[in-house]
């Protein structure tokens, strides 16, 4: 199943709620609720606050992006997906592709038989052809796209076609005056790259968590997007 947005430049920008309390998250999130087109819940903010974090946060109205990353035997991701399509707002969920094909079967099965929805594969870190195979995996599993950086996103549009979504985290604004100082995005793109490589989603943190004006911030990404489509 082909996960559906509106057209809106909005749609396409994530940002990422990198809080390590649902209070504080929560709090941010009210701020630019209006927008974006998702927010993403990862291992962080999911360990302190569990699902009670993907309720709160999707009653604001933007989607959630489950971002877990799971990887475990072919039975226990079947659950875990499951679980995570029967929370409400959750539009994306990801996988580790490297769980090989048997998972990422299990978990097209299990959004299938549950709740409609996409099902979104992880992965990073790999050299570019590695990632292709991965994609290409994932397609022929039945999986609707992956995360991947900008600099595998045009391979993997040409590889896998215009219909797999390609989600690209690390994306930052060239003249944002937020930078990561702590290299946890090695490989990062600016709005611009990383709508005209392919990429159907863009997950941003530190340029809006930390900006001094984080709607500001939003309204520029998402203008960017818009030029660059």
């Amino acid at each position: 199943m082909t996960l559906t947005f509106d057209a809106h430049p909005r749609s396409s920008l994530i940002v990422a709620l990198d809080f390590d309390s649902l209070s504080s998250a929560t709090k941010f999130a009210k701020q630019v609720a209006d927008l974006v087109g998702m927010f993403k819940i990862g291992n962080q903010l999911f360990t302190a606050a569990g699902p009670a974090a993907v309720k709160e946060i999707a009653a604001l109205g933007p989607g959630i992006f489950l971002d877990l990353k799971f990887h475990d035997i072919p039975n226990a991701v079947a659950g875990a997906v499951l679980s995570s399509a029967a929370m409400t707002g959750v539009q994306l969920v990801n996988v580790h592709a490297l769980g090989g094909k048997a998972m990422l079967e299990a978990a097209v099965q299990a959004i299938s038989a549950g709740v409609p929805m996409g099902a979104e594969v992880g992965i990073g870190g790999a050299p570019r052809l590695r990632v292709v195979k991965l994609a290409q995996l994932a397609k022929k599993a039945g999986v609707d796209g992956v995360v991947a950086s900008v600099q595998e996103a045009k391979a993997i549009r040409k590889a896998c076609g215009r219909e797999f979504l390609i989600v690209t985290p690390g994306v930052r604004p060239k003249d944002s005056p937020v930078e990561s100082k702590s290299g946890d995005q090695a490989r990062k793109a600016t709005p611009t790259e990383a709508i005209r490589a392919g990429a159907d989603f863009l997950v941003v943190g530190r340029p809006i968590l930390a900006a001094p004006d984080p709607r500001a911030a939003v309204h520029a990404i998402v203008e960017e997007i818009s030029a660059a489509k």
